[in-house]
């Protein structure tokens, strides 16, 4: 299967950890251009592949989207006020509200996929290259 948008403008055929690898995870949002079918102001879709280890450098604090997170493989952490909530078998899934500050942390190399909505601009991961998801 090749990555591209068909003949169609509205169809894209690709694959999650090909396409995710080119955006920092990102298979959809805001952030993508607005001719691409996976252009989209209502809601964000990252594919997450994360090594043993990998974690959130800063807590993400007044989010102001809505998150889901639902683990595909590996056992992923994540920290919530007051709260540790742990995926360990596949399609465990948490979901926050807006303004519920968080953080997490692979504990085994994960693949997570998140959905958040609205796609908002303005968002900045906490670290020198920027998370196209984030902004």
């Amino acid at each position: 299967m090749t990555d591209r948008t068909s003949s169609d403008s509205s169809v894209y055929v690709g694959n999650a950890g090909k396409d995710a690898a080119l955006d920092r995870g990102w298979l959809l949002g805001h952030f993508k251009d607005p001719g691409d079918p996976r252009h989209s102001e209502d809601v964000e879709i990252k594919w997450g592949v994360h090594p043993a280890g990998d974690a959130r450098a800063q807590w993400v604090r007044g989010e102001d989207r809505t998150a889901l997170l639902v683990l595909i493989s590996g056992r992923f952490r994540i920290e919530l006020p007051g709260r540790s909530v742990l995926l360990a078998e596949q399609g465990d899934y948490v979901l926050w509200g807006r303004g519920v500050d968080h953080s997490w942390r692979a504990e085994e190399e994960s693949v997570v996929l998140t959905v958040r909505w609205p796609s908002v601009p303005g968002y900045a991961a906490a670290h020198d290259e920027p998370d196209p998801g984030a902004r």
